[in-house]
């Protein structure tokens, strides 16, 4: 009996045995995959990185941190060179204050309109139309700010140039606003159901439960979308390359052409500035404080986010 029942166990525990080892090696194979994928972006990461700190530290030898950060014109393909990077800074933080401006009113209200007050018939198409926004190609966006925003401006708003940053703020504003309101859907859906029914046992009626319990519940999500978002505009680079003009010069009034961080690098990128010269190399100096601004705002963003979520 004994050897019979040793004969009935061995059969069943032994592909029990070996289907464990496979299910191991199978999950060490998913894990190499996860761990080469992460690898690579962070290589990939720490490439560019070194590209741009070795192009930069090249540029800084020949003209010097001074020229750079103290200078007010930035001519550096004319035959009187100024490197101030003031101007390309100034046309890009008012171009993005302008599309922040649209951006986050319409993108908060759109969110809270989706999260808090529209039928399921209504956000089924609501948020699709939001997602079509986001998909237009940037490049449509910046012929409609020249072609139709541009015109209609200059029918009431005196001295708007042709090329300018308001237009050109205004549309990005309109091209950023859905990812403003996903995130923060996504925020205020977070909410707990339980602090909407605490105001409402409380006495509070329906605006006044989302303006004062649901927001600021969800303020830490909603301001990291906004940093996001304005991250979003710094970069942008067809419809400011488009509609704004390049013509860096130091000023905040948005009516006249400015040239952005990111229009000077397409201007650039066309191919008539041959590589290895000093003025290739404002490329990738450019793109330095490029990346320097946008990693303040990412890092602001997650502080912000960990603070409001300390509070809350």
């Amino acid at each position: 009996m004994p050897a019979s029942n040793e004969t009935l166990v061995m059969p069943t525990t032994l592909p029990q045995t070996e289907l464990r080892r496979a299910r191991s090696r199978g999950e060490q194979a998913v894990e190499l995959v996860l761990g080469a994928c992460a690898l690579a972006t962070v290589l990939t990461t720490l490439g560019i990185l070194l590209v741009l700190a070795a192009e930069t530290f090249g540029f800084l030898r020949e003209v010097g941190l001074g020229k750079l950060l103290f200078d007010t014109q930035w001519t550096p393909l004319f035959s009187d060179k100024h490197f101030g990077i003031w101007p390309l800074v100034a046309g890009t933080c008012v171009t993005s204050f302008v599309a922040i401006l649209v951006a986050l009113p319409l993108g908060l209200l759109a969110a809270i309109f989706m999260s808090e007050l529209a039928t399921p018939r209504t956000r089924a198409w609501v948020k699709p139309a939001l997602e079509v926004l986001a998909g237009v190609p940037t490049i449509v966006y910046g012929y409609f700010a020249l072609v139709v925003v541009t015109p209609l401006l200059q029918s009431f708003v005196p001295g708007l140039a042709g090329f300018n940053a308001l237009s050109a703020g205004l549309v990005m504003g309109i091209m950023i606003m859905p990812l403003i309101a996903s995130l923060t859907e996504d925020a205020l859906s977070a909410v707990p159901k339980s602090l909407r029914e605490a105001a409402y046992a409380l006495g509070a009626s329906k605006v006044p439960t989302i303006l004062r319990v649901v927001v600021p519940a969800a303020m830490g999500g909603i301001a990291a979308s906004v940093i996001i978002a304005v991250s979003r505009a710094v970069g942008e680079t067809m419809i400011v390359a488009i509609a704004a003009g390049q013509e860096p010069h130091l000023s905040l009034d948005p009516r006249t052409a400015m040239e952005t961080m990111t229009a000077y690098i397409v201007q650039i990128s066309l191919g008539d500035t041959p590589a290895g010269t000093l003025e290739y190399r404002t490329i990738f100096v450019v793109g330095s404080a490029l990346f320097l601004l946008t990693l303040a705002m990412n890092v602001t963003s997650y502080k912000l986010a960990k603070r409001f979520r300390r509070q809350t």
